[in-house]
């Protein structure tokens, strides 16, 4: 029998597993020359495409609607005024969901991602390989040449504070837009909290760790041709930092304090503690030798650097802990059965009640079938992924 890896190991573009519904998701904002480009490019693998005017000024959703007449696949979701990427994207992903979608794709509407690397994006997902794929644009070096240093910089800095604030220490290149999500993972996310601005990715990362969902990487090619960024790049290096600060605190309140308490908590705890006691106190006697001129004896010194050194290998401990916690297991395969299950349990019992056309003894049947069926190997490939009519 076909595996559900066997089968999804190759995808051509425009080949779609039979049944896979694949919906992506482009805010559109200031991107009326460029988003019919975009959505010519975008392969019949995809089943519907949400383009959300963010109260554009330049009409970008008119500019869709114009491809939508060639393109049935296209829906033109609108903003009445300008909320912010982030909530454009939640826009589309609320819709998707409606409308059953099985992995939602976003992608930017200025030309800067690839269309034709959908199925790389979603391949990992039907894989069981993960729950969230997001491009890495610094993977091929040589790519990086049509990148600025400033930009080169700047993404390096945000993304060592990306690893902190969220806990994928696996993962680079943060604010990459293009991303890959499954359908059963993005209903976990408390999408009403997700940042509605530049900062939704970073945000969606930190929001992923905490229901423990796998990331993965894909690389692709960075794409400049003087498309105009409406990110201010001194703002992000202001704000961005204490958004990864708030995420940082918050995560590591929930990770290993609110649902746990374990040996990590207790390093963390101790290694704060020592540290600052070194620090302090380290400090208060510089300062009292510089008042006084006599220089602190080098027992003073021994212990302020024992106390500092003692809590770093402290904090060095944790660290490494946290960086072994990334999760290495997909969450979409259990929450995708829970889900199906629950629907056939409704089924039954509206069947049993008279609610709905067939006999409850069929539903039942179908229920048990599904239960004892739950092996990857014993599962019909495209059962676990792809939307199925027969159990709505």
């Amino acid at each position: 029998m076909t595996t559900t890896s066997q089968r999804f190991d190759s995808f051509p573009p425009g080949e779609a597993p039979a049944g896979l519904r694949i919906a992506v998701v482009i805010p559109c904002y200031r991107v009326a020359d460029r988003i019919e480009g975009v959505l010519r490019q975008i392969g019949p693998e995809v089943w519907r495409i949400y383009c959300i005017d963010d109260g554009c000024p330049e009409l970008s959703g008119q500019a869709a609607e114009r491809a939508a007449v060639q393109d049935p696949r296209i829906r033109v979701l609108r903003h009445p005024e300008n909320r912010g990427v982030g909530a454009a994207v939640v826009t589309g992903y609320r819709q998707a969901l409606r409308d059953r979608a099985d992995v939602i794709v976003k992608i930017d509407g200025d030309g800067q991602m690839d269309p034709r690397l959908i199925p790389q994006m979603v391949a990992p997902i039907l894989r069981q390989e993960a729950d969230y794929v997001k491009g890495n644009r610094f993977f091929h070096l040589e790519s990086l040449r049509s990148m600025s240093w400033i930009r080169l910089i700047g993404n390096a800095g945000l993304s060592f504070w990306a690893k902190l604030s969220s806990g994928y220490w696996n993962s680079f290149d943060p604010t990459n837009g293009f991303t890959a999500v499954h359908a059963a993972v993005a209903r976990q996310l408390p999408l009403d909290k997700l940042s509605r601005r530049f900062f939704f990715e970073s945000d969606v990362l930190f929001r992923l760790n905490l229901v423990g969902a796998l990331v993965d990487n894909v690389p692709m090619d960075a794409r400049y041709a003087g498309e105009r960024s409406n990110l201010v790049p001194w703002k992000s290096l202001v704000v961005f930092p204490l958004l990864h600060s708030r995420n940082l605190a918050k995560r590591i309140f929930y990770n290993y304090f609110l649902r746990d308490f374990s040996i990590p908590s207790l390093h963390l705890l101790v290694g704060i503690l020592l540290t600052a006691c070194g620090a302090v106190f380290g400090t208060v006697q510089w300062i009292k030798s510089v008042q006084t001129g006599v220089l602190a004896s080098a027992g003073t010194v021994m212990l302020s650097a024992l106390l500092v050194i003692l809590g770093l290998q402290f904090l060095l401990s944790f660290i490494s802990y946290d960086i072994a916690r990334v999760p290495k297991k997909p969450i979409h395969p259990k929450l995708y059965e829970d889900d199906l299950e629950e629907r056939l349990v409704s089924r039954t019992v509206r069947a049993a009640a008279g609610l709905e056309a067939g006999r409850p003894e069929d539903s039942a049947y179908e229920l048990r079938h599904f239960r004892i069926s739950r092996a990857p190997e014993e599962i019909p490939p495209c059962t676990r992924y792809c939307h199925s009519p027969s159990y709505e």
